[in-house]
């Protein structure tokens, strides 16, 4: 008497259709994140920077009443706030009292790699809100 054990359903595993990554698929798209992420560590200070000037430039607007207690409001919060991109002498300030208008434009350099860097404008600017 002859006792079969483990048989198998005639289908080979050659024959079954495999998912997922293939190799070059996979260390593709690790070299995808690695480069974002690279971007990201970089670049990632220098934008939390231009959101604080951003946030500098909206209360120092709202404590000053001419150019130059403007320019002295935000260079107080500049130093408080470890902004060294911009001082209070780079805004560009229009008008006086209630009806000023500040902008600001600066560039920053960001070094990735080797020669290579990446060059952002940052532009912004404040218009305070007569109440």
């Amino acid at each position: 008497m002859t006792v079969r054990v483990g048989t198998q359903s005639g289908v080979s595993r050659s024959d079954k259709q495999q998912g997922g990554f293939s190799l070059i698929g996979f260390l593709s798209t690790l070299t995808l994140l690695g480069a974002v992420g690279l971007l990201l560590v970089r670049a990632g200070p220098s934008v939390v920077e231009y959101w604080a000037i951003d946030k500098a430039v909206a209360a120092a607007s709202m404590t000053a009443d001419t150019p130059n207690e403007l320019r002295q409001a935000f260079d107080k919060l500049a130093a408080a706030g470890f902004i060294d991109s911009i001082e209070g002498k780079d805004l560009k300030i229009t008008g006086t009292g209630k009806e000023m208008e500040i902008s600001f434009t600066y560039e920053k350099k960001i070094p990735l790699f080797g020669p290579a860097s990446l060059l952002i404008d940052y532009r912004g600017g404040s218009v305070q809100a007569v109440p």
